[in-house]
């Protein structure tokens, strides 16, 4: 019987570069905000069925889809006349923490690698996560691409991290839900990376085939956890 091969070389990483949604946070709280509560508000605000507003909100997604547009607030507030960041605290009941996160954080602690946050998410979705959830106090660092002005999608967003947190590319470890992200990663020169299988805990388990991808951070514990 063949072993499963080992998804981390611990022995290789001096940082760890981590993902917020899908990746520590359940995605359900962004899926259910964007895709159901938002078009239920806007067409309550704009006076019309919910089946136009969903398709119109839709349609505008799509449009600015990976951009740095696509994770800002302040655009969507512009855009719709709604205040986003407002309308995100009435399901704010529904921001989890993935299921033995803390235990890995806290392991990474006490092995002494690097720990570091990068998000996409615009600094109020940010604020409100970080409050939710107490996570902050167990990273190193927190760095929001909307304070590099590029995307992590686009491969000139790392060179900027470097600048900003420099780290080698091979000792890092980046885990991350967006294949996109790992991609422009990947490109980069970034060694290690993992996907994620289940970004959303109600939704469907996912066929990754491009990155080795973990169900859990229990599978890729430290060595001293």
């Amino acid at each position: 019987m063949n072993e499963t091969p080992e998804k981390v070389r611990w022995q290789d990483v001096e940082t760890v570069l981590l993902d917020m949604d899908g990746t520590l946070l359940d995605l359900h709280f962004d899926n259910q905000f964007w895709l159901h509560h938002m078009p239920l508000r806007y067409a309550e605000i704009k006076g019309i069925p919910p089946d136009e507003a969903k398709a119109y909100l839709y349609r505008r997604y799509k449009a600015v889809e990976g951009t740095m547009d696509w994770y800002c607030l302040d655009y969507w507030t512009r855009e719709l006349y709604m205040d986003v960041a407002l309308l995100k605290e009435e399901v704010e009941h529904l921001i989890a923490v993935h299921p033995h996160v803390t235990e890995f954080l806290d392991a990474l602690g006490a092995s002494g690698r690097r720990i570091v946050l990068v998000t996409n998410a615009h600094g109020k979705s940010l604020r409100l996560k970080m409050d939710k959830t107490r996570l902050e106090g167990r990273l190193d660092r927190v760095v929001c691409s909307h304070d590099l002005g590029l995307p992590k999608e686009d491969r000139r967003f790392w060179a900027r991290l470097m600048e900003l947190e420099p780290f080698t590319r091979e000792s890092t470890l980046l885990v991350d839900d967006s294949l996109a992200v790992l991609r422009s990663a990947a490109a980069y020169g970034i060694h290690q990376l993992l996907a994620v299988y289940r970004p959303d805990s109600q939704a469907p388990v996912r066929d990754i085939d491009e990155f080795p991808a973990i169900h859990s951070f229990r599978e890729i514990m430290p060595p001293n956890a």
